[in-house]
């Protein structure tokens, strides 16, 4: 699984967790950065854009020495990390893309102003087979492909607009959206697919997106179907969720290892006594 992200120091969102994400759900992650950041759990300070020469030599170097199964694109940062990733893709044709839109932090930091936006939709959306904008991220990207004076578009008819651009599904999240229950839509060609209703909860959380784009594309590489890929993705990304954590002072962080066995940390005395009976 090959991943082109930001670098996020707290391990909330980008590439960090896609690594998380990936490494629970079975696969071997490989990690392609796009920008550096600096953030914590309650915002983003500054961004450094990775040019977009080395975004695609770290791209070319991975992908001339391993397969890759799935790939999925975060955060990219500037023009020119959208057109290295584009031209490495054009390269792939027949490997999943899963692309996560991120235009903005939790808090509302700015990722992508408009000629990145513009980019994304022509350059990359015919790349992809799977695109999980929140339904913000939705409107926001459907705006772009319609008049200017017109009238938002509603969220079927976002997905359509998208689906027109290039991209082969849509998944819009409804977090954003009013309800006691969060209402995720996989639109595919021919209108959606399936409706999930998760109970909403509690709390703001950082690296959502992006655990739920690389459990997508971790469930892709292990040869489910979309709409298979996309439940089983929504299951592991909601309890994820709702075993998170507040490591800081600012947004929850998922746990993407809530799958595993956790063993409490032994005392001083308790280790003695397993060195003693040779454990």
């Amino acid at each position: 699984m090959l991943s082109f992200a930001a670098a996020d120091p707290t391990c909330g969102a980008g590439l960090q967790a896609d690594l998380l994400t990936l490494a629970a759900l079975g696969c071997h992650p490989l990690t392609v950065v796009t920008a550096l950041t600096v953030q914590d759990t309650a915002g983003v300070e500054d961004v450094l854009p990775i040019a977009g020469g080395w975004v695609a030599d770290q791209a070319r170097a991975l992908l001339e020495d391993m397969p890759v199964a799935a790939f999925k694109l975060g955060m990219l940062g500037s023009v020119e990390a959208v057109a290295a990733v584009a031209e490495v893709l054009s390269d792939y044709p027949d490997t999943p893309v899963v692309f996560d839109p991120v235009l903005a932090s939790g808090r509302g930091d700015a990722f992508a102003d408009e000629d990145i936006v513009t980019a994304m939709i022509e350059l990359l959306l015919p790349h992809t087979d799977i695109l999980t904008p929140n339904s913000l991220e939705a409107r926001r990207l459907a705006q772009e492909l319609v008049s200017p004076s017109r009238k938002s578009p509603n969220l079927a008819e976002c997905a359509r607009l998208l689906i027109g651009a290039g991209c082969e599904h849509v998944l819009i999240t409804g977090t954003h959206e009013p309800g006691a229950g969060v209402v995720n839509t996989l639109y595919g060609s021919h209108g959606p697919l399936r409706d999930d209703s998760w109970p909403r909860l509690p709390g703001s959380y950082h690296g959502s997106g992006c655990t739920l784009a690389a459990a997508i594309a971790a469930q892709l590489a292990l040869g489910r179907d979309m709409p298979a890929a996309v439940q089983a993705a929504q299951h592991y990304t909601w309890h994820a969720l709702a075993a998170g954590f507040r490591p800081g002072m600012g947004q929850h962080v998922p746990n993407r290892l809530w799958q595993l066995p956790s063993t409490p940390p032994q005392s001083a005395s308790s280790q003695e006594e397993a060195h003693v009976l040779g454990a």
